[in-house]
C-alpha cells in the first residue's frame, strides 16, 4: 500500500505541477479558432494603455521633481507604466500577429501590400511601446497614439480616432 500510496501522491502532485505552469497559458485568448474575436474591443484596449502609460509618465514627473520625493509612489508608478506597456506588447503580438493578421499569398499585390502596411504598423507600436517602458519622454506616448490611429483605420478602415474612455476620468 505504501509504494501505491506513494504514486499517488507522485501523481497528484505532478498534474498540480501542470495545472500551475499551464494555467497562464490556458487563461490567454486562445490560438485556435474559435471565432470568437473583439477586434474594436483590442484596439480600445491599446488606446486604453496608452493613457495609462501617458498618465504614469506625468505622474512620475511630477513626483521627480517634488523636493521631498515620495520613491514608494514613484516606483509605483514606473512599475504601472512598464505594465502598461507590456500588455499594449501583448496585444500587437499575442492577438493581432498571431492570430488576426494573415499571411496573404505573395502574387496578390494588393492583398501582400496590406499586409505589409499592418505588420510596419504593428512593429512600430512594438518599438514604441518599448520607448515608452524605457523613457519617460512624451513625444513617445504622442507618437504610439498616433500609430495605434494608423493601425486602426488599416486594419478597420475607421478614421475616428476619437480614443474610448472606459466608464470615469483619471
Amino acid at each position: 500500500m505504501n509504494g501505491c500510496r506513494k504514486r499517488l501522491v507522485l501523481i497528484f502532485g505532478s498534474s498540480l505541477l501542470a495545472v500551475f505552469v499551464l494555467s497562464p497559458i490556458v487563461l490567454s485568448h486562445c490560438e485556435i479558432p474559435c471565432g470568437i474575436y473583439d477586434d474594436p474591443m483590442r484596439i480600445n484596449m491599446m488606446y486604453e494603455h496608452v493613457q495609462t502609460i501617458e498618465k504614469s509618465m506625468n505622474q512620475i514627473h511630477e513626483l521627480s521633481a517634488d523636493r521631498d520625493k515620495n520613491y514608494n509612489q514613484l516606483v509605483r508608478w514606473i512599475i504601472n507604466k512598464e505594465n502598461h506597456a507590456d500588455q499594449l506588447s501583448d496585444i500587437v503580438t499575442q492577438y493581432f500577429m498571431k492570430q488576426r493578421i494573415k499571411l496573404p499569398e505573395k502574387t496578390d499585390g494588393k492583398a501582400y501590400d496590406e499586409y505589409v502596411k499592418k505588420l510596419t504598423l504593428l512593429h512600430k507600436l512594438m518599438v514604441y511601446s518599448m520607448r515608452c517602458k524605457q523613457t519617460t519622454n512624451l513625444d513617445n506616448v504622442t507618437t504610439l497614439r498616433r500609430t495605434v490611429t494608423e493601425f486602426k483605420m488599416a486594419y478597420l478602415g475607421e478614421a475616428n480616432p476619437a480614443m474610448p474612455t472606459h466608464g470615469h476620468s483619471h
